[in-house]
């Protein structure tokens, strides 16, 4: 069918295929049957019968080249090159581990060292700054390279595989859509579905509770279930995607698919289900000094390193695992454990999508491409680990008190916890540094593996040539015989950076085809040139990031300390020759600020400066009207209520024994809720964690219509300020308290903002999403910024 198929379509539409590709030429579709097809006496003419007209004729359908292969292309979140145990890690992934065993494994594999960027530059096959993914989608700037919008002259591999007779979906985790299009206004061409995905279900921001997920299919949300004690998202992701390909191929069972599957769980929050939790209990009580070094041993007897590898040190700012007391240990090592388990769950949810394409009987020609990690493991939950990611991101700091009275909880839906920055060390072995650092290996080197049974032959074996994560789209178009096109959809290209990896799959001795790559990540460049990699020192801590974070904005970049490493003798970056090989530094250093500026990646600068005029659809407004029946507002089109006093007036009809919410921002990590408990107004300001407060009136509403209000007054106009929260009900204050503290960061990356109930997770702990819808009448609700 696929054969005749594509001939129908060759007949009418001009092809180009990869010229002197092996695998094109596999793959090359046959014209056999349009040679042969008796020509029409009557083409082009249209009479007044059927009998003096032309033979029917039909609008070309898009066909895949015969024989081409459903690809899968799997990217986890934030797992380091040390992780997994197929690279010799101490986590168990035994789906990983399968594939390793009978395809390839890639031990020079590079990405950006950041989640947008990475994963911009996997779909579109070119450097992240030009598709204008220089930094998460959380954070754009307005300079070439950096506003997060990726144009259409930069086309996804989804979409050139839709327009060419592939079925596309995407699972999972995208951050790829600018904060400003994420609501329900769209545009949504910045969506999955506008990228070339004809199907979606996941979620759109950096991370999501796995408990309690913010879930979009295709451009709709989509409420979790609340009364399922064992839903848990990422078996949801997975089922969601068996179904699809099974429903695929059951439509169209000689069409191909193309997958892209992207757990977001190993980012914080670090969850688990209980069960996978207790697996590895005491699994990582030796510490994050020993637990290097073993995986450093383990990865040299297994060949996924050099015999003559040496180890870095641990760096000065974090500690050593000795001297650590009985409860710091304690803790840290639970912390661990969750993201241990995150990690293989994740894995085992994964294998089960694989099982299912075998049994259809499509493993065998089906491209799997399987990425641990978008960047390094993560060092932000910082030298002490945090039960909450928003508390760094709001500048919230928790005390180790707060964190023990929690310990029990760490991978359960009551946190959003993250690991300390010494375990994403530990985890990146046998490199240093971490995510977030492009210029060093720590930050960019992650753990592939490709298998496709029906053309790679060989089995179990390590692939060393440098690669990067934009040779991933130009590698899925060469084995499936298409050619990257010159338009789409009457667009022009942009030129394309990856090179595809397809000559690796059967010559494993072959030289590295990429000779040079740029990296540029959160003011941390560098420059890779045949063998050497020359980059810089970071100037503040990953954990410094954050809103209450030292971003060192009077370091220049002419003012930075450089590396310099020899990576075909240095295979760990352990010695660095910067201070001895002055020479090559600085052939390496001209050569960075030439492609830099080649690539738009100037000016170097922090993701605070050049935001003036970022895009917005609720920040440059100062009232807001809600009506009954208004769905989920996105933060960014929502009342931008941080730093800022504001007011908010609900008209109501209300009683004594009223309950539910009027209006929420936000959810069980962050946000405000203005609500009735037992027809008492209440205001509840869940500045995370243990920093929350409550506002109640003295006494019940009395039967009737009412205008109730809830009014912040900011201490100052910044970030966090505290300030005096006063409620009135028909003009008159019934109560009044201080807010201790109010957000830095977000009020919430995850949950938006709400009317007549509370969905997703309850801000305040008063109710619960179940029982949040009002149970009044609400005519109208209304936000003032002042």
């Amino acid at each position: 069918m696929r054969a005749i198929r594509s001939a129908l379509r060759l007949s009418a539409r001009k092809r180009r295929l990869c010229g002197g590709s092996a695998i094109a030429a596999l793959l090359a579709p046959t014209f056999v049957l349009a040679q042969t097809a008796p020509a029409d006496p009557l083409a082009g003419k249209v009479g007044r019968t059927v009998q003096e007209t032309h033979a029917p004729a039909w609008p070309a359908q898009p066909q895949a080249p015969k024989g081409a292969p459903n690809v899968l292309v799997i990217l986890t979140d934030d797992v380091g090159f040390g992780v997994t145990s197929a690279f010799g890690g101490p986590v168990p992934t035994a789906t990983f581990d399968a594939l390793a065993q009978t395809g390839l494994r890639y031990n020079r594999f590079n990405t950006t060292a950041l989640c947008s960027p990475t994963r911009a530059s996997l779909l579109t096959g070119r450097l992240p700054q030009n598709v204008d993914m220089g930094n998460v989608t959380n954070l754009p700037t307005g300079f070439d390279g950096y506003t997060t919008v990726i144009p259409q002259s930069a086309a996804t591999v989804a979409e050139v595989l839709k327009e060419n007779g592939f079925n596309t979906a995407m699972f999972g985790k995208n951050h790829l859509t600018p904060e400003w299009q994420a609501s329900a206004a769209g545009p949504f061409d910045q969506w999955p579905t506008g990228l070339g995905f004809e199907y979606f279900y996941g979620f759109l921001s950096a991370d999501t509770s796995m408990w309690q997920p913010s879930i979009v299919e295709n451009t709709l949300p989509v409420e979790p279930p609340h009364d399922d004690p064992n839903y848990f998202f990422e078996k949801d992701m997975a089922d969601h995607a068996i179904k699809w390909m099974r429903t695929q191929q059951a439509a169209a069972p000689d069409k191909p698919f193309f997958m892209y599957y992207a757990p977001g769980i190993a980012h914080t929050p670090h969850h688990a289900p209980k069960e996978w939790l207790e697996k590895f209990r005491g699994k990582f009580d030796q510490g994050w000094d020993k637990l290097r070094e073993e995986t450093f041993a383990r990865q040299k007897r297994m060949g996924i390193i050099p015999a003559n590898s040496r180890l870095s040190p641990r760096p000065a700012t974090l500690p050593a695992w000795d001297s650590l007391n009985a409860d710091q240990k304690k803790l840290y090592s639970r912390l661990m454990e969750a993201y241990a388990a995150s990690v293989s769950y994740s894995d085992h949810q994964t294998g089960r999508l694989i099982e299912a394409i075998r049994e259809t009987g499509e493993l065998d020609n089906t491209l799997i491409i399987y990425i641990q990690g978008d960047n390094g493991s993560s060092a932000e939950g910082g030298p002490e680990g945090l039960l909450y990611e928003q508390s760094t991101i709001t500048g919230r700091k928790e005390t180790m008190a707060e964190k023990l009275s929690h310990i029990d909880d760490i991978g359960g839906p009551k946190l959003y916890n993250h690991f300390p920055a010494a375990w994403a060390w530990a985890t990146n072995s046998p490199f240093p540094w971490w995510k977030q650092v492009a210029s060093q290996a720590g930050g960019v080197r992650n753990g592939m593996v490709v298998s496709w049974p029906k053309r790679i032959t060989e089995r179990g074996v390590i692939r060393s040539q440098y690669a990067h994560v934009s040779d991933i789209a130009p590698t899925v178009l060469d084995a499936v015989g298409i050619n990257s096109p010159d338009l789409i959809k009457g667009i022009r290209q942009k030129p394309v950076d990856g090179i595809s990896l397809a000559y690796t799959f059967q010559r494993g001795s072959a030289p590295s085809a990429r000779r040079m790559q740029i990296y540029e990540m959160m003011e941390n460049f560098g420059i890779y040139k045949d063998g050497w990699m020359a980059g810089t020192l970071p100037k503040r801590a990953a954990w410094e990031a954050g809103a209450a974070g030292d971003r060192k904005l009077s370091v220049g970049p002419d003012e930075r300390e450089w590396s310099l490493f020899n990576l075909d003798a240095d295979f760990t970056t352990a010695k660095d020759l910067a201070k001895q090989n002055p020479a090559k530094l600085k052939e390496m250093q001209d050569l960075f600020w030439a492609e830099a500026a080649r690539n738009n990646i100037l000016p170097i600068h922090d993701y605070s400066q050049g935001t003036e005029g970022r895009p917005s659809l609720g920040a440059y407004r100062s009232s807001f009207t809600y009506r009954p029946g208004t769905a989920t507002i996105a933060e960014d089109a929502a009342p931008h209520t941080i730093g800022k006093s504001f007011r908010i007036d609900a008209d109501v009809t209300a009683g004594s024994s009223t309950n539910g919410v009027m209006i929420a921002q936000g959810g069980r990590f962050g946000g405000y809720s203005f609500y009735l408990k037992d027809g008492r107004p209440t205001f509840h300001y869940n500045a995370v964690g243990a920093d929350a407060f409550t506002v109640a009136a003295g006494s019940a509403l009395a039967e009737g219509k009412h205008t109730l209000s809830a009014e912040f007054t900011a201490d100052k106009t910044v970030p966090g300020t505290p300030g005096t929260l006063t409620l009135y009900v028909d003009g008159k204050a019934v109560g009044s308290s201080r807010l201790g503290r109010t957000v830095a960061g977000w009020m919430s990356h995850t949950e938006g903002l709400d009317v007549g109930l509370d969905r997703i997770s309850a801000v305040s702990p008063d109710y619960s999403v179940q029982d949040s819808a009002f149970t009044g009448e609400i005519d109208e609700v209304r936000v003032s910024i002042k």
